[in-house]
């Protein structure tokens, strides 16, 4: 019959099309014959689809924003023997390898040197001028070339006053970066600074979490680090000290500790006088990232002193926080009333407001050891991956739109909106990969910064990424965190990365020992667990998973290529504008 004849016709094409590609490719006697006979011409036509348009084939959200969807899976051919690797066709491509592939499948150790330089030139900018033109005020304005401290005239300018109190900040918070830059000289003079200057005894008005993750981190990070034995940056020590970096940071938490009195929760009120406590105007709301993130610097300060009060109180507000989650979603919102404890803000999301306060459930457990810490994050992480992940199943295959983590209500897991602040950069940053990629972010980070936001004596805040106007403000944290982080990226030999040690960093960069003296008390507990420590159990309803991630299921082959494949990394550049 005529569609026999059809059928075997179609097979023998398959039949010469496998023949002529295996004859094309140079597979070999070594191949053998068993040649898959189901190679999928579709799959051809994919390799050339990636540099045409097509249209759209659904009216999913990244559809309608920018760009085509691509369908593209994987093939092996079969080999003879057990010792012949299995190999995507794919891979006889590799010398026609498009443009992402090409540009991020590696990193040059000269380049990486270059870059080191880069970052390291960058952060001596901001801080010799710094020194300069603004020491012992808080902070350089970079543009006028002046120091800048709190706005005395307008108290309610929270901006300004919520992290500048009269204390040198930038200087306190750089502190440990001079270390990873193998400054040690700089270092020692630095510290002595602080001691001989630095006094918390101030009229000032600041908010807890600003002071306990720029000060508070920061003077226990530099002290740590002096009287370290182990000597990670050689022996940084010198004569004469006489734990001062310490005793500077315990005065501090006795000064933010009138905060976390007379609420009704435990959850701190959001900002206390230094000298004269909680102010009589102060408001009763808090976000649940500014008063659950104290916990790192708290008990660290608790443990190098013998005292449980400072650790005791950050957990009281953890655990109260943790009390307040939806009983359908496990999630918290962003505001919560530090008296009534009803939430003033309903979206749950990884940004601004709640970023830390996971980061810290996770950064405790590793410090201290406490079994609950590690109980509330990954019952966190399960909300998270059920409530607010959206897009595909696997990052890297199939159908559907990009993964994207959204904002949400806290009750009902609905989304709210789907934009996305800097802050949520916390969540990438716990899971870290080795992968060129990510080098080539950073080099691109490090020159659009000094192309747009340099100016006559330093960094300035950018205010729009399009307009490219800015603020004349270089905050503390360009110098203790984003130079630090670029010039660690480049700098593999670095003893951080080298040495025996394990480290975390803070939400503020500071560098933190894992160190056993943080796993051991010198008190016995006295907040039993009835009152609020999470039980072995969850309490919390949860419905079943509906959007698992296997984005871990990556084959250790492609573990260090493209963090998505390139027709994926085309649908996000052209989701953010990135044509």
């Amino acid at each position: 019959m005529q569609w026999r004849s059809i059928l075997v016709g179609l097979v023998v094409l398959r039949l010469s099309l496998s023949c002529m590609l295996w004859l094309a490719f140079g597979l070999g006697p070594s191949w053998g014959f068993n040649f898959h006979l189901g190679f999928n011409l579709h799959k051809l036509d994919l390799l050339f689809r990636e540099e045409k348009e097509t249209e759209p084939r659904d009216n999913s959200w990244s559809q309608r924003i920018h760009g085509p969807r691509y369908e593209e899976t994987e093939t092996t051919c079969a080999s003879a023997g057990e010792e012949s690797p299995k190999r995507s066709y794919l891979s006889f491509f590799d010398g026609n390898k498009d443009e992402y592939v090409r540009r991020y499948s590696s990193f040059p150790d000269t380049l990486k040197a270059k870059m080191k330089d880069m970052a390291k030139e960058m952060f001596y900018f901001g801080y010799d001028n710094y020194m300069k033109y603004a020491f012992p005020e808080d902070e350089l304005n970079p543009i006028d070339c002046e120091g800048r401290g709190p706005d005395v005239q307008n108290p309610s300018n929270i901006n300004i006053n919520d992290v500048l109190g009269n204390y040198s900040l930038t200087l306190i918070d750089t502190l440990d970066t001079l270390l990873v830059l193998g400054n040690v000289s700089e270092f020692q003079r630095a510290v002595k600074l602080v001691i001989d200057t630095v006094s918390f005894d101030k009229d000032s008005t600041v908010q807890v979490f600003e002071a306990n993750i720029r000060i508070l981190g920061s003077l226990i990070s530099a002290h740590i680090l002096l009287t370290d034995p182990k000597h990670p940056f050689g022996n940084v020590g010198f004569e004469g000290y006489d734990n001062e970096l310490l005793h500077l940071a315990h005065d501090l938490a006795v000064r933010l500790l009138p905060a976390f009195e007379n609420t009704s929760t435990g959850i701190p009120y959001p900002r206390v006088n230094l000298k004269n406590g909680v102010p009589l105007d102060s408001v009763n709301e808090t976000c649940t990232a500014g008063a659950g993130s104290l916990l790192v610097e708290f008990g660290i300060l608790s443990r190098l002193i013998g005292d449980s009060t400072f650790e005791w109180v950050a957990r009281r507000a953890v655990r109260a926080l943790w009390n307040l989650r939806s009983n359908e979603t496990g999630l918290l919102g962003n505001v919560v009333n530090i008296q009534t404890g009803q939430w003033v803000g309903k979206q749950s999301g990884l940004g601004a407001g709640m970023d830390s306060f996971y980061e810290y459930l996770f950064k405790s457990y590793i410090l201290f050891g406490e079994k609950e810490d590690y109980r509330m994050f990954t019952a966190a992480y399960e909300s998270i991956q059920n409530h607010m992940r959206r897009g595909r199943e696997s990052c890297n295959e199939g159908e559907g739109d990009p993964p994207l983590y959204v904002n949400v209500n806290m009750f009902s897991g609905e989304i709210m909106n789907t934009w996305i602040d800097s802050l949520q950069a916390f969540f990438p940053g716990l899971q870290a990969t080795k992968n060129p990629f990510y080098l080539h972010v950073g080099m691109d980070i490090l020159q659009s910064l000094e192309k747009n936001a340099k100016v006559r004596c330093g960094y300035a805040t950018l205010h729009h990424v399009v307009d490219k106007s800015k603020e004349d403000r270089m905050e503390s944290f360009f110098l203790s965190e984003t130079c630090k982080y670029l010039y660690l990226l480049f700098d593999e030999d670095n003893p951080l990365h080298k040495s025996d040690n394990k480290y975390i960093f803070t939400t503020e960069g500071h560098v933190v020992p894992i160190d056993k003296r943080f796993r051991e008390k010198q008190w016995n507990d006295d907040f039993p667990c009835e009152e609020g420590a999470l039980a072995e159990s969850e309490p919390v309803n949860q419905p079943a998973p509906r959007n698992i991630s296997n984005c871990n299921r990556i084959p250790e082959e492609r573990r260090y290529t493209l963090p998505l494949k390139s027709v994926y990394m085309r649908q996000i550049d052209h989701m953010v504008g990135l044509f």
